[in-house]
């Protein structure tokens, strides 16, 4: 690898620390900065490739920011410009977090932190609930989805098997279904 290849990865690297480090508020309000580093600091994109850019990481799984560093690493320098935009911009929240885990740890020992904890704790279960009985409210009901769900609780509660399979098996579930009422129809 060139020295002026190098020089190019670290300035992508160190861009992308800055807009990790700097940007509170989730993806989008990183998107000032990714436009100004990008586009009007380094000269690596344009105006409408930030726009595609953008498009294109909303349209795919996972976090926007991450998406957005990786398309742009990538059309700038290739696989090691992707990974250093990619690296960059997570590398700040991972310090972050882990220092705040790391302190963190030494207050769960003070009986008022874990009284705050056990309020959270409670906090987000009625969350969790409340979007239950949202989604409930809202849900197709019928004995196959009644199956369904009572297979995914119980499978999730008593066994060890991942929650991934767990929605596979669901799907799986409601795909046969779905198939054998369309049969039905056409008979």
């Amino acid at each position: 690898m060139n020295k002026s290849k190098l020089k190019l990865l670290l300035d992508i690297l160190i861009s992308y620390i800055k807009i990790g480090a700097f940007t509170f508020g989730g993806g989008y309000a990183m998107i000032p900065l990714i436009q100004r580093e990008a586009v009007e600091k380094h000269h690596w994109v344009t105006d409408d490739d930030i726009l595609e850019i953008i498009s294109i990481a909303e349209s795919t799984p996972g976090p926007f920011a991450i998406n957005s560093a990786t398309f742009i690493g990538y059309r700038v320098c290739g696989f090691w410009g992707s990974f250093c935009a990619t690296f960059g911009v997570v590398l700040p929240s991972y310090v972050i977090i882990t220092l705040i885990a790391y302190l963190l740890r030494s207050f769960l020992e003070i009986q008022v932190v874990q009284y705050a904890f056990w309020g959270i704790r409670a906090g987000v279960l009625a969350l969790i609930l409340k979007a239950f009985v949202t989604m409930f409210k809202k849900a197709k009901k019928g004995v196959v989805a009644y199956v369904a769900m009572s297979l995914a609780f119980l499978l999730a509660v008593f066994t060890e098997m991942k929650v991934i399979f767990i929605v596979i098996i669901c799907a799986i579930i409601g795909l046969v279904a779905s198939l054998i009422a369309e049969r039905r129809e056409k008979q």
